[in-house]
């Protein structure tokens, strides 16, 4: 028996989607806390939910129905699978935006965000004031490679995504699927489709924000292999109130933080 070849993104060769299609959850009330502690030079977000339980802020409702409309308006085709984290933040934007195509999105807990173990809900400062010896570790190891106490490494993330990169070949060969999750597993998508190393995906993050609601877009083209259209997309929002973000912008000495 032989074995089938491979591509770079881990799938057995001819079994693609059509396109994948990723979106960031919209904007939350742990990005809103987020934000504010910075501001504030606060040690800790105050925030009082698990973080799969942090819903949508008032803004991130209104960026999903956005989103919506320009699904139903704009899009050539509609998806035929729609798959989310399980977190509510990113559930929530699934649904809103799945109904407009008349789909129940599919819970899939590899889509959830990365785990900060001791680290969640700190600030970049609060980590530096309450675990000094960790902020000292991460330092050395770099972000990529640096797993909280209780958490996932990016690596953890991207093992994860190369699973479902996998699946969503052998699962839902030649249709078009959305996948709603969070920042570092989209960036993980990036990664594992185009066989990224280290300092391009960090790179990536540090210079290329990923805004909330934004779309990320893969497309086979003949036949081959997925191939990155457009990264980060907001261009939907534009015309809408909601391109305003509550985010600062990112910083590679304060990024480890609950709410991405």
């Amino acid at each position: 028996m032989s074995l089938e070849r491979t591509d770079r993104s881990g799938g057995a060769a001819g079994m693609q989607v059509e396109e994948l299609v990723l979106v960031r959850h919209g904007e939350s009330v742990g990005n809103v806390a987020d934000a504010d502690a910075r501001r504030r030079g606060a040690g800790r977000l105050d925030l009082d939910t698990r973080d799969p339980d942090t819903p949508l802020s008032e803004r991130g409702e209104h960026q999903a129905r956005v989103l919506a409309r320009h699904v139903a308006r704009s899009e050539a085709r509609p998806p035929d699978v729609v798959l989310t984290s399980p977190y509510a933040r990113a559930a929530t934007t699934a649904h809103i935006v799945a109904s407009t195509a008349q789909l129940d999105p599919v819970l899939d807990e590899r889509l959830r965000e990365r785990d900060l173990g001791i680290l969640d809900g700190l600030t970049g400062v609060g980590i530096r004031e309450t675990l000094p010896e960790e902020a000292e570790r991460r330092a050395r190891l770099g972000k990529f490679y640096y797993r909280p106490p209780g958490g996932e490494s990016w690596t953890d993330v991207a093992l994860r995504v190369r699973h479902v990169v996998r699946d969503l070949g052998q699962l839902y060969a030649d249709q078009r699927v959305w996948v709603f999750t969070h920042q570092a597993v989209i960036m993980s998508f990036r990664l594992v489709l185009e066989g990224l190393d280290e300092r391009a995906l960090l790179d990536l993050d540090r210079n290329e924000p990923l805004g909330n609601c934004s779309l990320t877009r893969y497309r086979r083209e003949g036949g081959g292999s997925l191939e990155l259209v457009t990264f980060a997309d907001s261009r939907h929002l534009e015309t809408s109130e909601v391109e305003e973000t509550h985010e600062p912008p990112t910083s590679t000495a304060d990024d480890e933080r609950r709410t991405t």
